[in-house]
């Protein structure tokens, strides 16, 4: 009984003391060690919070704290920026082998082109998946579409509890190739049909009255797919192509090239073989450090170190379950482990903030002056497991940390003899 309680208490989180859960209150978090960027470290630091923004970020002593501002305090606690899942499925699949429940893949009797779909369409904020991510300290995740030769768009969530609406509606497309792409049949196949289709798009866009007219050869999309897929032939969105083969990954990097694309690799177990043309080629990778079996014969060369090699390569590398609902939260635990491999402490950081922030162009993953509030108070170095998110603040809201799983807990916190 004493061994289970000391399990409970630790995966147990609490809020800040003193401040109203749900409230946009003014909040100074004071003597903590504050990461205002994943690279800097501020000792007995002081946050200051107004307004759903960072105002003030420094030394205790240097910071002025407003007058009725609700303080939280931080001594011996650490302080960063919210995480952010760089590939997920949070809020489109409840239940993975039910349909009911599935709005995030496409099965193999549909179309391979569903480029005007969109998450943003289809996401559920009330999923029960989010308030466990959120208890892991994840306040924003890009979540998108999967199962096809182009999936269709990704969007940039916010894991507030009041969060219906996504952040952006279109942060990337989704695309695959190699297995990804497998239900087409070879992976030949599938880079013949991806460059196909964007001949097709070309096609479509210099003769569109022809297309409506019913007088222009027959394409591959529809009149919609082809339109959201222009501003991915411009280079104005973002391609995620899922791959993990090198020999993938090159194709991939090869239809960049063709075509001016803007690309990034999701998944990459590979991509370690590929880093110095993946660096020169400014192409950002998102893995899962844990993905180091060999899952099918065409990327059987996988690798505990994949992030670190990429990183010295210079590679931008963001951690990500990769499609993941329920497991959302052990992204820090997936960084950690990147760390243990090599990875320095700051990119592990930064592969779970400002990596995918910047990727995808959203205003998140730092506690820079006048960046939102997006902020999580730790008990100790958030990249280890035994640490517990204890505050988290979405937009300057201290959020609930209750889920299915607390609930839980509480329910049979106390066993009977």
């Amino acid at each position: 009984m004493k061994t289970l309680a000391a399990v409970l208490l630790l995966v147990s989180s609490v809020c800040g003391v003193g401040v109203g859960v749900g409230t946009a209150d003014t909040i100074a978090i004071t003597g903590a060690t504050v990461y205002p960027k994943p690279d800097t470290k501020l000792e007995d630091a002081t946050v200051v919070i107004r307004d759903g923004k960072i105002v003030d970020v420094g030394k205790v002593g240097n910071v002025a704290i407003p007058a009725g501002a609700k303080v939280i305090d931080g001594k011996g606690k650490t302080v960063t920026a919210g995480l952010v899942e760089a590939s997920s499925q949070l809020g489109l699949i409840e239940i993975d082998l039910e349909a009911s429940g599935n709005d995030g893949r496409f099965g193999t009797e549909r179309t391979e082109v569903h480029a005007a779909y969109r998450a943003s369409d289809a996401f559920d904020g009330r999923s029960v998946a989010i308030p466990i991510a959120r208890g892991g300290g994840v306040t924003s995740a890009v979540v998108g579409p999967r199962g096809a030769l182009i999936a269709g768009q990704a969007a940039w969530v916010s894991l507030s509890t009041n969060a219906i609406a996504p952040v952006k509606n279109t942060v990337a497309m989704q695309a695959a190739l190699g297995r990804g792409a497998s239900a087409m049949g070879s992976r030949g196949y599938a880079i013949e049909r991806l460059r196909e289709l964007f001949d097709d798009v070309d096609a479509y866009r210099k003769n569109r009255a022809g297309f409506d007219r019913n007088q222009s050869r027959r394409l591959i999309a529809n009149r919609l797919d082809l339109e959201a897929l222009i501003p991915v032939l411009d280079g104005r969105t973002l391609l995620v192509i899922g791959v993990d083969a090198e020999v993938d990954i090159r194709a991939a990097l090869a239809i960049a090239a063709e075509r001016r694309l803007k690309i990034a690799i999701a998944g990459g177990d590979e991509a370690w073989r590929v880093a110095k043309e993946l660096a020169a080629a400014k192409v950002a990778v998102m893995l899962d450090p844990t993905s180091n079996l060999p899952g099918n014969l065409a990327a059987a060369d996988v690798r505990d170190d994949n992030a670190t090699i990429l990183a010295k390569a210079g590679v931008r590398v963001a951690i990500s379950t990769l499609g993941g609902t329920s497991m959302t939260r052990t992204i820090r635990q997936l960084a950690g482990i990147a760390v243990a491999n090599g990875l320095s402490w700051a990119d592990g950081l930064a592969s779970i903030t400002t990596v995918p922030a910047k990727l995808y162009g959203v205003d998140r993953g730092t506690l820079a002056r006048g960046a939102v509030a997006d902020v999580v108070v730790w008990s100790g170095d958030p990249l280890e497991l035994s640490t517990r998110a204890e505050t988290v603040i979405i937009g300057g809201v201290v959020q609930s940390l209750e889920s299915h799983q607390t609930r839980l807990r509480d329910r049979y916190r106390t066993l009977p003899k």
